[in-house]
């Protein structure tokens, strides 16, 4: 791999260098930040851990890809400038893990549960569920159809629909010819 540096400029008052680079990797796969760290730590004759790479693209169908860095005095100065999510990239910090808060909703969830029981209206709105599925199975197996008799003609009546449909919009989609008349 090649590196050049297209642009490099002095920022004295965040205390770093900001450059620009292109990175040739010819019969290779597309560097990672890790790799153009260290050799653009190697260019510049600074640290690993005071190079930052900003942002890197490579363009389908080339080996080139370009990136923006910042090299900083101190590895103080970059913690202290950078945002946190291009330092966790860069593997400078290591990512915040959030401590998952739905633990104590858990044990709310069973206490609604528990309120439909103490109460006068829970036995009733539960009566009629067990009732319901009762009623529709005692049907006899000889007066209900079979299930492959229900299934043909609604399929059979299903496939018609669209094709009726179909042939009406292709009725309404066929405009009249219109005849464009010569401009004056």
């Amino acid at each position: 791999m090649q590196l050049e540096v297209l642009q490099k400029k002095e920022n004295p008052l965040l205390k770093r260098v900001e450059v620009t680079f292109k990175a040739i990797h010819k019969a290779e796969p597309t560097p990672t930040r890790d790799a153009l760290r260290a050799f653009l730590a190697k260019e510049l004759n600074a640290t690993k851990d005071i190079v930052v790479i900003d942002s890197q693209a490579s363009t389908f169908g080339r080996y080139e890809t370009f990136g923006y860095a910042k090299v900083y005095k101190t590895k103080e100065k970059a913690l202290a400038v950078e945002r946190k999510h291009i330092l966790v990239r860069n593997k400078l910090i290591e990512p915040e893990v959030k401590e998952k808060k739905e633990a104590a909703p858990k044990p709310e969830k069973p206490a609604p549960a528990a309120k439909p029981e103490k109460g006068a209206g829970a036995p009733k709105a539960e009566a009629p569920k067990p009732e319901a599925k009762p009623e529709a199975k005692p049907e006899p197996k000889a007066e209900r159809p079979s299930a492959k008799e229900e299934k043909k003609p609604a399929a059979a009546k299903e496939e018609r629909k669209p094709a009726e449909k179909k042939e009406e919009k292709k009725d309404e989609k066929k405009p009249e010819p219109t005849k464009k008349k010569g401009g004056k």
